[in-house]
Parts: C-alpha cells; structure tokens; sequence
C-alpha cells in the first residue's frame, strides 16, 4: 500500500502530530478513531466511474481509509521532506521493496558492514542472483566512502546505529558523497524511529522502519513502512504496486493506535535505557558499554549532533568468561526474556558474535557480548534482576 499526500506539512511538533494526524473526527461520525476496513472489493455506482477509475479508494491492496489515516500519521511524523509513505507486512519486507524497486540487473549496492542480518542475507542471497553487485563497508568510512563507488554504484544502505554492534555512521557525510555521484541513500531507522531521527532530512532519500518494534509497540504485530522523498517516491510506489505489497487491516489498525503513544514511550525506553547503561558501565562484570547516548561512546559527538533522543536498545560487552557462565548469567534472569525482537514493552536480553557474518570489518569487542532491550518495567527491579544474573555468572566462572 502507498500514500502520498499533497497538501502542505503541518508545522506541529511531532509529539502532537502523533495525536492529531490521521484523524477526521467527523468522517468517522464523532468516533475518534477510525473504522478498521476489511476489504478487497470496491464497488463503483456507474459505468462510466467504472471506466474511468473514478473513485477514491479503488482495490483493498492499493489502500482503505485505514491505511490512510496511519499513513497521514507516518508523513507528519517524517517530516516535511516525505512525499509518500508505504507500509509492508514486516520489516524485513519494508527493506527487500525498497531494494527491489530501486536496483535492477548490473547496478552496483553499498551495504554498511553492521546492517541488520536479515537486510545482508537478502542483498547477499536474491540481490546476488539478480545480477546486483553488493560491496559491504565500515560503517564508520564516512566521506571515506567516495573511495568504494563505482560507476554503476546506485544507492548505499546504512543503519545508524547498527542494532547489534552500534556504530555510529555519518549519514550527512555519506549522502554528501553519494548524492554527487547520483546514488542513492537508503536507511534502516527502527532505532531510534523518525521520532529521535528525521533522516530525510539529513540527506537520506528513503527511510524504513521495522515498525514491528516501536511504532506497534506491543510485540503483537509484524509490520514495516518505507518513507521517501520526493525524488525516489515515484520508484517506490511503482515497486509496491507491482510487487502487490500490502499490509493486513487489523495490523494496521493496531500500528496506528501504536503511534499515538510512541512519545511516551520512546521517551520512557530513552529514560530507562540510558540509566541502565550509566549502570552497566559501572559494573565490575561488564568491560563495555555499546549507547551512542553515552559520552564514552566513540559515536557519542554524531548521535549527539543527529538525533534527539535514543531508544531502549543497546549492547554490553563482558569481561572474557567461559560460555557457561554467560548462559548461567541468561538462565537467571526472570524480568529479560530471551527473544529476537525489540521495542515492546518488555525487557528482552540476546547473546551475539558479530565475527559469524562481517566481512568489510573486524569484530574483536574483547569478551562475550550480549544485546539488551530495556522495556517499560521499573528500573529498579530491572537492575535487581541483573544483579541476580551476574551472581550466576560469577558463580559459573
């Protein structure tokens, strides 16, 4: 589904864009929400609206009122430099439209060297068979990056901060570089959601979202949107209606009720997260801690100058100890759950190794590494629940 919407960006800050937008209290009779449309039939009146395609929704894959409504959420929540907005059924398929829309056979693709698995196995994997040369980089190049085009080089992905390992790339540095040489910039901005990160408006031609995490907000949905420009938004609408990328009604409905408490949220997840990491890095356990927020982060000054605020997301690096220590520290913890998401309202923790997939850069943090996800339970009980966990881990060592 895509949306472009072409009356002026309202000025609003975001936080009451995420309330107002979307909204038309009087089309829904007085509701305040809108309808969820579960439909794929539209019907017409007449012959002749028939034939001429005169209608304002006019097939259940193309869009509903529903979809319209998160979709005018999403474009105010972006900024003014979005001129349209897709939504997908996962991250994962917000990040293969986009790519299959912009790249054709014998283009050539930059990939930062700490992108999400999922976007490096794709790229690597189908975009390969397609005939699409993919060339992974330091994330942390920069303008350095003008060294790696070539002259097929047609769009560079980034992810800042890279979710596992948390680098810090200089997005405004790389479009620089990028748009001289008429590639594109595309970025994967689930961390830190357009709320913390208007990328479009540091240079990035088209922004996606795994909106499975913030934006629903509540582990309950899989979900993606794809943002862009007013340059690139012709190839992805044209990618999504040839592709027939569609997101489900209700798990649209559930990602725009997600948005309206997105500021509260995400203010809560920076708050606690933050916290958090001031108290890991304290820790006698913990070697060191990977947030851009904090000021010993080697990407503090670019995170400080590009973003407004951090998620709940980070890593921590241990003090070298035997395996089964570290899975005795993951078998202790109650409150943390083991799982392979983020941006609920759960606390999750997740060992990972870096070294099983890099290639452009070498992984060698000094000690076993562990992801955390800080959620919306008391900072309190969620410290008293690691320091259960590194009590098992010092007593397995």
């Amino acid at each position: 589904m895509s949306f472009s919407n072409d009356g002026p960006f309202n000025p609003q800050k975001p936080e009451t864009g995420l309330v107002t937008a979307g909204r038309d209290t009087k089309g829904q009779r007085g509701f305040v929400n809108p309808a969820v449309y579960h439909g794929s039939t539209v019907l017409y009146p007449t012959a002749e609206d028939l034939h001429a395609h005169r209608a304002e929704f006019s097939y259940g894959r193309h869009g509903t009122p529903t979809t319209q409504a998160l979709q005018n959420v999403l474009m105010s929540l972006e900024g003014p430099q979005c001129a349209g907005v897709g939504l997908a059924p996962s991250g994962l398929a917000a990040i293969t439209t986009t790519l299959l829309s912009v790249l054709k056979a014998g283009d050539h693709l930059l990939v930062t060297d700490n992108v999400y698995r999922p976007s490096r196995n794709f790229c690597n994997g189908m975009l390969a068979r397609y005939d699409v040369e993919v060339t992974h980089f330091d994330p942390l190049v920069g303008a350095g990056i003008e060294k790696l085009f070539k002259p097929n080089t047609r769009a560079v992905l980034v992810e800042a901060p890279g979710s596992q390992s948390f680098e810090m790339s200089d997005i405004p540095a790389i479009a620089e570089v990028a748009h001289a040489r008429d590639a594109l910039v595309i970025d994967d901005n689930t961390w830190a959601t357009p709320l913390f990160h208007r990328s479009l408006d540091q240079g990035v031609d088209i922004s996606m979202q795994a909106a499975t995490k913030y934006i629903g907000g509540h582990s309950d949905i899989m979900f993606g949107t794809i943002s862009a420009n007013a340059k690139t938004w012709p190839l992805l609408a044209e990618g999504i209606r040839l592709l027939g990328v569609c997101a489900g009604p209700d798990d649209v409905f559930l990602a725009l009720r997600g948005t309206r408490t997105l500021s509260v949220r995400l203010a809560q997840h920076y708050r606690s997260g933050l916290e958090m990491a001031r108290w890991l890095a304290g820790r006698p356990e913990v070697l060191q801690v990977l947030h851009p927020a904090l000021e010993s982060h080697p990407g503090h000054a670019i995170w400080k100058r590009d973003f407004t605020g951090a998620s709940g997301l980070f890593s921590i690096v241990l003090k070298p100890v035997p395996q089964k220590a570290v899975d005795a520290l993951l078998d202790a913890v109650k409150l943390f759950g083991m799982g392979y998401s983020w941006g609920g309202f759960e606390s999750l923790i997740i060992p990972f190794d870096c070294n099983e997939y890099r290639t452009a850069t070498k992984w060698s943090p000094g000690g076993p590494t562990l992801r955390l996800h800080i959620g919306l339970e008391n900072i309190d009980d969620l410290k008293a629940d690691l320091e259960r966990g590194f009590a098992a881990l010092r007593a397995a060592a």
